[in-house]
């Protein structure tokens, strides 16, 4: 069971990003999905989650109406879109599978992790 990460880069304020979490060797669809992320400095935070039925998404306060989670099960993938960027969300951007999950913002919920990618946002 592996998740894999990708879509992160270097953009500039106001720029946006589009992440996947892509998993290899199990049914994406019946895993809620967490997006978590670490700051230069800082401990890793929750950013967004989407449970496992898709019809369900959460934000952190601060990125609400920035970023959106969305579902793509036929590519066994779950997206990221990330919009008007910010410095303060320059972070290694890491998802988490939780099995049929609600969509948690708790690091002890999700069982599998991928290794992450690396978001900067800087002019």
């Amino acid at each position: 069971l592996e998740l894999v990460e990708s879509g992160g880069g270097l953009v500039q304020p106001g720029g946006s990003l589009r992440l996947a979490c892509t998993g290899s060797g199990f049914p994406l669809a019946e895993y809620a999905i967490g997006w978590f992320r670490q700051p230069p400095g800082k401990d890793r935070e929750w950013v967004a989650a989407i449970n496992w039925q898709g019809d369900s998404q959460y934000y952190k306060d601060s990125v609400k109406g920035r970023f959106s989670c969305s579902r793509d099960n036929a590519q066994n993938t779950v997206f990221l879109r990330m919009n008007r960027l910010k410095p303060e969300d320059t972070g290694l951007y890491d998802c988490a599978a939780q099995y049929r999950g609600g969509g948690s913002s708790s690091l002890g919920s999700y069982s599998h992790w991928g290794q992450g990618t690396q978001v900067t946002v800087s002019s």
